[in-house]
């Protein structure tokens, strides 16, 4: 019985266990879809890290973290409340059984004496039978109650079938007291069994707790470095730009083209001695000045080109690593559920075998053991004469 009723209260914990598992993986694919709408946002990607989603990432999982502990807690008060349960109706039905076979014994003692039975003056040695007033001379031959010949014996053969009633009674008491020590060291097992295997989960939950903590710290201490890495990153590229605009600005003001510089319009006077600039045969800057000033543009174009390509294979590995953690956490929730199903499995199976034991152990009682029951006839061979 015992076995059955934790076999159902196993059941019931089994489905809102289910029902957690499915709410787990809605979740899981409500980040999945966040993160995929994140990692394909241009204006996410293209600007930098998104400090917002992750910071939302941390409040996300420590609400998963506090509603694990909430619900670890509601499965320990439920478990204890079952045992709780089961033990009273243990100490109920046992209590039922001490009444009734007190009230029984107190009516054996009450209502069917062997001084008031009908036989009482043959058993008890006329000790509570009815007396006779009138002498023996005057009764008939049908108030004859013992004839001669009739008691020879009678004494050696209640003796022998007083020594055997005992005898089989100290059997009985024998069997039951090997039969008590045999349920006590069976109960005694399961629940050792049991304590074994509530330990163990416990010790599994603890280091399964252990673990998702280390693994979100060392997440939190990853995702951490990374933002810190990229605001370094931001604030030297920030600095790099303006050192090269106020470059550009202090190289545009001082070029020749905003100084009008000698060269653009030199002549060569007086044996090669410079003059004075010819302002109005200035004809503008020299192939030689522009092609350079096109290369030098181009060269830098194509730096700016590179750092773009390097930040896109950056925000690329960063993408990858964090899909490589996702999988891997999914991964791990799985093998905790399998963990988890295969153990209900074993319980349900250790359960069910209990049950068949104690059903054969039943039958065997039932069938094997008290199979001697008494018939009609047994009862009508008595209170057949006048005595």
């Amino acid at each position: 019985m015992q076995g059955t009723r934790i076999f159902v209260n196993m059941h019931k914990v089994d489905v809102a266990a289910d029902q957690f598992a499915a709410e787990a993986a809605e979740r899981r694919r409500a980040a999945e879809s966040a993160r995929k709408a994140r990692i394909f946002n241009t204006r996410q990607r293209v600007i930098g890290l998104d400090l917002e989603a992750l910071n939302q990432q941390v409040r996300e999982k420590k609400h998963q973290r506090h509603a694990e502990r909430h619900r670890d807690k509601a499965f320990d008060a439920l478990r204890e409340y079952h045992d709780d349960v089961l033990l009273q109706q243990d100490t109920d039905e046992r209590g039922k059984r001490a009444d009734s076979h007190a009230d029984l014994v107190n009516y054996w003692a009450t209502h069917q004496r062997v001084e008031d039975s009908l036989d009482a003056d043959l058993k008890c040695g006329l000790k509570g039978a009815v007396r006779i007033t009138i002498p023996e001379n005057e009764l008939g031959p049908a108030s004859m109650q013992i004839f001669q010949g009739e008691g020879i014996g009678e004494e050696q053969m209640r003796r022998e079938q007083m020594t055997k009633t005992e005898r089989d009674l100290q059997v009985q008491m024998e069997d039951n007291a090997r039969r008590q020590m045999r349920n006590k060291h069976r109960e005694m097992l399961v629940n050792r069994e049991l304590a074994h295997q509530d330990l163990m989960g416990v010790q599994q939950v603890a280091q399964e707790e252990e673990c998702k903590k280390a693994a979100r710290i060392a997440l939190d201490n990853y995702n951490l470095a990374l933002a810190t890495e990229q605001e370094e990153k931001l604030k030297e590229q920030h600095r790099r730009d303006e050192r090269e605009n106020l470059a550009e600005m202090w190289h545009t003001m001082t070029s020749d083209m905003m100084t009008e510089s000698a060269e653009a319009a030199e002549r060569e006077v007086r044996g090669g001695t410079l003059s004075r600039v010819l302002t109005d045969r200035w004809k503008g800057m020299s192939p030689e000045q522009l092609s350079a000033i096109h290369r030098e543009r181009e060269a830098q174009r194509l730096e700016r080109q590179r750092q773009r390509d390097a930040e896109k294979i950056q925000e690329a590995a960063w993408d990858l690593q964090l899909l490589k953690l996702s999988r891997e956490t999914e991964e791990e929730e799985l093998r905790a559920a399998e963990l988890r199903r295969q153990r209900r499995i074993q319980m349900d199976q250790d359960n069910m075998q209990l049950a068949n034991e104690q059903q054969a152990h039943q039958e065997y009682l039932n069938k094997k053991l008290y199979t001697n029951k008494p018939s009609k006839d047994y009862f009508y061979q008595f209170n057949t004469s006048s005595r």
